[in-house]
């Protein structure tokens, strides 16, 4: 059975769907949990699935000691669902093609530095968009600019505020991130 590491800052809707998807197939496992939040709501959802949790500071990114713990669990791929730390080079480089992410936007539009959560909805109702989506990519040295992988796009109207963007965007990730990490593997 493949191993999936997820990076997550934040609430952890994406990486619990991702262990609730994995935990019912024989494809792969997602074997830990890695966040720079101790306060993050991912943890809690991770112990609630009894996977092992791993908290660490920016600087310990930076440095060596998570490279090795990921070198330790050895994983077939690893998933950036809500982390919103730059990923660093030396581990991009270890693992080439192997760290995805998933971005609320059509890239290249709406990415880079700053461009994350409600930040990017905001500025997409701003803009009067007609359509946003999810953008699946491969992670880089540059924040979204990695090969992509796989676009969904979803229709907006004139009522839409950042909020109802955001629910239309929320399912897209519920339904399709899942789907590709596992295509990726099974390939």
């Amino acid at each position: 059975m493949k191993k999936i590491i997820v990076f997550a800052s934040g609430s952890g809707t994406n990486a619990e769907n991702i262990i609730k998807y994995f935990a019912k197939t024989k494809i792969a496992k997602v074997v830990s949990v890695f966040t720079n939040n101790a306060a993050a709501k991912v943890i809690e959802r991770a112990k609630n699935h009894q996977i092992p949790t791993e908290i660490f500071s920016k600087s310990e990114l930076l440095e060596s000691k998570i490279l090795q713990k990921i070198q330790e669990i050895d994983p077939d791929m690893i998933v950036l669902a809500g982390f919103l730390l730059k990923f660093p080079d030396h581990i991009i480089e270890k693992y080439p093609n192997k760290i995805i992410n998933i971005h609320p936007a059509l890239l290249p539009n709406y990415g880079g530095k700053g461009m994350y959560g409600m930040h990017i909805h905001r500025a997409i109702v701003n803009n009067k968009e007609k359509e946003t989506g999810i953008s699946i990519h491969y992670v880089n040295e540059h924040y979204d600019e990695g090969g992509i992988i796989f676009q969904k796009n979803v229709a907006l109207t004139e009522e839409d505020t950042p909020e109802t963007v955001a629910e239309k965007i929320h399912k897209l990730e519920q339904k399709y991130f899942p789907e590709i990490i596992s295509r990726l593997l099974e390939d």
